[in-house]
């Protein structure tokens, strides 16, 4: 037996799996949901012999570290279980599965990719009991608000790595597209200070905050630049106090990406150097550049073109890509350690509310993490 066909005759556990992993919500910002999930997969690696370590965090949720096998190299599979949704969210669409597809909160980012990648350390496990170095998860609870307490976990499990698979969602569709490059991400914060007054009485005294930012968010946005791969974009802004209040304060959240170090830069200088419009106004910006864009590296290459021939060996075709999304590869590449991205789950609908995986491709996509693993 190939872990092929070990997969499909399991894929009826995996899609159970699924189905459990998806019904334990995990916000990004809800610790004890969070917690909750994590300790659920840590019993579940631990039912397939897998050593277990839960990395405690004070307030964000707890990180999960799993490995299998021996040896001083490592491969690493990076995985993220938080997910954009809110809690309750799985009360409105809960998992099912309609004409192939399975549908939830998180399904295809990335708890579909999470699964195949546990089944297909299972299938190494059933087959073939030894692999060439040492199997380790790194599962974070914040991949999807910048990865801030997982960061240097990350990075350190990296260094000690030969390689890195990242099971994102795989792109393009049916497709299945692999990751080979990823866009640089900039998160901002942008404060505009003015002066409150009676809309009525003082109406000339007051310095309207939000007037003030309607001029930001317009020179924000007409920085993006779709030719050189760069985008800004304004994504919440909030401010006043009613219909007869001059507003004193507004304030925003800005996001940037660009798909080189050069842009992302160039970009980084002009939002931190914003000015005000208002004679009087003040404009505060503060927050960075949260990951360097995850480039076609040669050890990148080298990685998707041996997983690109083990996916013709198992059936299908593995085409290779460029997205504006981030992930916790654009860390691992970052450091120069070879990072194979979006070799995940294969559906549609990322961070959108018709989501969803298909589950004819779950067995082929967890065999060929587990051939990546093993040979």
């Amino acid at each position: 037996m190939n872990f092929l066909e070990y997969l499909i005759g399991h894929q009826a556990e995996m899609v159970d799996t699924l189905r459990t992993v998806v019904s334990y919500e995990s916000p990004s910002r809800e610790k004890i949901l969070l917690d909750r999930l994590t300790a659920y997969l840590a019993e579940l690696f631990c039912s397939i012999g897998a050593d277990v370590k839960i990395l405690e965090q004070p307030e964000a949720g707890n990180h999960l570290r799993a490995s299998w096998g021996e040896g001083k190299e490592q491969a690493l599979i990076l995985c993220h279980i938080d997910t954009v949704w809110p809690m309750g969210e799985i009360d409105k669409r809960p998992f099912r599965i309609v004409d192939g597809k399975a549908y939830g909160p998180g399904v295809y980012d990335m708890k579909g990719g999470l699964v195949q990648a546990i089944f297909a350390l299972k299938s190494i496990i059933a087959i073939q009991k030894k692999v060439p170095r040492k199997i380790v998860f790194l599962c974070t609870s914040d991949e999807e608000i910048g990865s801030q307490t997982s960061c240097s976990l990350i990075e350190a499990e990296a260094h000690n790595s030969a390689f890195v698979l990242v099971p994102e969602p795989a792109a393009n569709g049916k497709q299945g597209a692999a990751k080979l490059s990823r866009n640089a991400w900039g998160m901002y914060d942008m404060k505009i200070i003015g002066r409150s007054a009676h809309a009525g009485g003082d109406h000339n005294k007051g310095i309207n905050a939000l007037e003030e930012m309607a001029h930001q968010i317009l020179k924000l946005q007409a920085m993006t630049d779709y030719d050189i791969g760069t985008t800004v974009s304004v994504g919440e802004a909030q401010g006043g106090a009613g219909y007869n209040v001059i507003p004193g304060l507004a304030t925003a959240k800005v996001d940037l990406r660009a798909s080189t170090k050069k842009e992302l830069a160039a970009a980084h200088v002009k939002i931190m150097g914003l000015t005000p419009f208002l004679k009087g106004a003040a404009v505060i910006v503060t927050g960075g550049i949260n990951r360097p864009p995850l480039l076609a590296t040669k050890a990148n290459t080298l990685l998707y073109e041996k997983a690109r021939r083990y996916a013709e060996e198992l059936g299908f075709e593995l085409p290779g890509v460029h997205v504006g999304g981030v992930s916790d590869g654009n860390l691992t590449s970052a450091i120069g350690v070879a990072t194979l991205d979006g070799i995940g789950a294969v559906g549609d609908g990322a961070h959108a509310v018709h989501e969803n995986v298909l589950l004819e491709a779950l067995a082929p996509r967890a065999a060929l993490l587990a051939k990546l693993l093993a040979e």
